[in-house]
């Protein structure tokens, strides 16, 4: 914890806010939204094509919006992104403790998505920017401040769920209500250098994305990557799918203990990971390695059982699932920051939140259309009695993922200029 506060204290007020605030940001979400499904489909009574509905709307509109987020926080200035953004959520999570109708619901559910996608690509444009060549070190302390969030989120909204959902909105959105009005007093104002190229205007929005779509290494370097976050997704999909296999209606007080331990594993490993990484790989390599990690982590659910167990069969499989659910991190947070510098740098360092909000646009499709797949996957285990079959495909995944990053690498198009060597912060035992 010494060493993470000296490191913090490393860097500018802007960006010690931006970390905070991203703590405050998972907090806030991860209070309601694991809670959310069941309140419309137990509390509200939902048939399960509203809960899908509901559900896929935020999906989609924060997804499918990082592109619109990312150039309006280059075109307007990140702070005002982050500002809305946040207000926006305030008010969605106070509409969905009153909605009660479907319609209502949807335009809540959208409103929450969307204001993701206005203030993700903004928040890191801004650490990258005020960062400088400490992006690195800096993403990495992020990462620690983001995956706290996560982990502490759902121990809150529970606790709060015990009074009413209603409760669970209301704090959420007091949370958001709360890192508005900080940041709108004491975040600096930031935005991208003046371009004397740039076009105002639609014209000037048609231009930036002509000029990042025929950013040949940015775009390889999107696919390749694509896969990692369909891999990291399947802490939400393909393991809650095996648990419920496994232990029935038991399976919530397990997955309970796979999102903590998977958390815990970022929180308390990435400053680490990152140094290592930084010390002995260049970035490339760093990232490769990270996703050939992120394949790996899949391997030990080959053996164990595959349907209801009990005992040492249930804590063999457990196991499983934790194993996975370790390496899966371990993976995210060795590449992370690597990968969040990489972008920076395929950039040129122009239109650097548009490159974000494009980045995270690729990613939320390939999210959504390999869930569709590893879905049909499990399906097809099922029927043809191959309980297999979905993790080696998602191992396999994971190395061809790590390859393509090889291979980019050896044809030239991640060479990228190196800056100065980053600062280093003492370090605190």
């Amino acid at each position: 914890m010494r060493r993470l506060c000296a490191q913090v204290r490393s860097f500018e007020p802007g960006l010690q806010l931006l970390m905070v605030n991203q703590f405050g940001i998972n907090l806030g979400f991860y209070m309601l939204m694991p809670y959310l499904a069941d309140h419309l489909a137990h509390g509200l009574g939902l048939a399960a094509w509203a809960v899908g509905l509901v559900l896929g709307v935020r999906n989609l509109s924060q997804q499918g919006m990082f592109w619109l987020g990312g150039t309006l926080a280059d075109r307007i200035g990140y702070k005002p992104m982050i500002l809305a953004g946040c207000a926006l959520r305030t008010g969605a999570f106070v509409l969905l403790a009153l909605a009660g109708t479907v319609p209502a619901l949807v335009v809540a559910s959208a409103a929450t998505g969307f204001a993701g996608a206005l203030f993700n690509p903004a928040v890191r444009a801004y650490v990258a920017q005020g960062a400088g060549e400490r992006r690195v070190e800096a993403f990495a302390v992020f990462n620690v401040f983001y995956q706290a969030g996560i982990l502490l989120g759902p121990l809150a909204g529970l606790a709060l769920l015990a009074l009413d959902f209603r409760v669970v909105c209301a704090a959420s959105a007091a949370v958001f209500g709360v890192l508005a009005i900080v940041q709108a007093r004491a975040l600096p104002a930031r935005r991208p250098a003046p371009d004397p190229e740039r076009t105002s205007g639609w014209r000037g929005i048609a231009t930036d994305w002509r000029t990042i779509l025929r950013n040949r290494p940015f775009v390889l370097f999107s696919v390749a990557m694509a896969g990692s976050y369909l891999l990291a997704f399947q802490t939400y999909l393909a393991l809650p799918l095996q648990a419920r296999t496994l232990l029935d209606e038991d399976n919530g007080t397990a997955m309970g203990v796979v999102f903590a331990v998977s958390a815990l594993v970022a929180v308390a490993g990435q400053l680490r990971l990152t140094e290592w990484a930084r010390d002995r790989l260049d970035p490339p390599k760093a990232i490769a390695l990270g996703l050939a990690v992120m394949g790996a982590a899949f391997l030990p659910l080959l053996p164990g059982p595959h349907r209801r167990v009990h005992g040492l069969s249930a804590a063999l499989g457990l196991g499983g699932l934790v194993a996975c659910a370790a390496l899966l991190a371990v993976g995210a947070a060795l590449l992370y920051p690597f990968e969040m510098d990489t972008l920076v740098r395929l950039s040129g360092e122009r239109l650097v939140g548009t490159y974000y909000g494009a980045y995270s646009t690729v990613a939320g499709i390939a999210v959504a259309a390999g869930n569709l797949a590893v879905g049909g996957l499990f399906d097809l285990a099922d029927r043809a009695r191959v309980p297999w079959l979905p993790w080696t495909a998602l191992s396999v995944l994971g190395l061809a993922c790590a390859a393509a990053l090889t291979g980019l690498r050896r044809t030239g198009h991640l060479r990228l200029a190196p800056g100065p060597a980053p600062a280093r912060t003492p370090t605190v035992a």
